[in-house]
């Protein structure tokens, strides 16, 4: 897999992350975790706090990130403390889903695509929901003046009420929109939309 911009960016800040042993849970997470049951899916899982702390509390989760440093902290840390977490290095946006899903988590990933691959990668990953699952999404909206994170040219801010509308038939439980300051009077946009899929 070809790293990006992106993956690099991200790559030194969780092995900073890692050598601090910073595993703490990001408010997304924590909004995130009382809503994951079963078979669990975090796309885009990061160093796997998330994926840890579900399977914790009895959930089976598969982990996928692009972050080699990520996967292979996340991989020793599930082995260390024996919690059924299988976390996978993949390129997410060209991997493909084998299995369906109790729960769909992806927080802070999709924006990092060309906006034609965020929409195809929320479609596949709707698709995986089993029936009265949930998915829980997490993206930067347009606002958002933080950009140093992204490869130039490729990325998809999207528009605040566009989560919504991609659920549409879906049962909404959860809907937030957050601003958070950023490095040289930035902003960042977040929506979180946590939604169950029909039975």
């Amino acid at each position: 897999m070809k790293p990006t911009s992106s993956i690099a960016f991200f790559d030194s800040q969780f092995q900073q992350q890692v050598r601090d042993q910073d595993y703490t849970l990001n408010p997304f997470e924590l909004t995130a975790l009382p809503h994951l049951k079963g078979r669990v899916l975090d796309f885009g899982c990061g160093l796997g706090n998330l994926a840890m702390a579900a399977a914790s509390q009895g959930c089976s989760v598969l982990a996928l990130d692009a972050s080699r440093a990520a996967i292979g902290s996340l991989r020793q840390r599930a082995l260390d403390a024996a919690l059924p977490v299988e976390a996978i290095e993949a390129d997410l946006r060209n991997h493909r889903l084998e299995e369906d899903f109790d729960c769909v988590v992806s927080i802070g990933l999709l924006m990092f695509f060309d906006c034609p691959t965020a929409f195809r990668v929320l479609s596949m990953l709707q698709a995986h929901v089993r029936p009265g699952g949930i998915a829980i999404i997490n993206v930067l909206i347009e606002g958002t003046t933080f950009l140093d994170m992204f490869q130039p040219g490729d990325y998809c801010l999207f528009a605040r009420g566009e989560m919504e509308s991609r659920f549409a038939g879906w049962s909404i439980i959860h809907s937030d929109f957050r601003n958070f300051d950023a490095p040289a009077d930035t902003i960042k946009s977040f929506v979180t939309l946590i939604a169950q899929k029909p039975q």
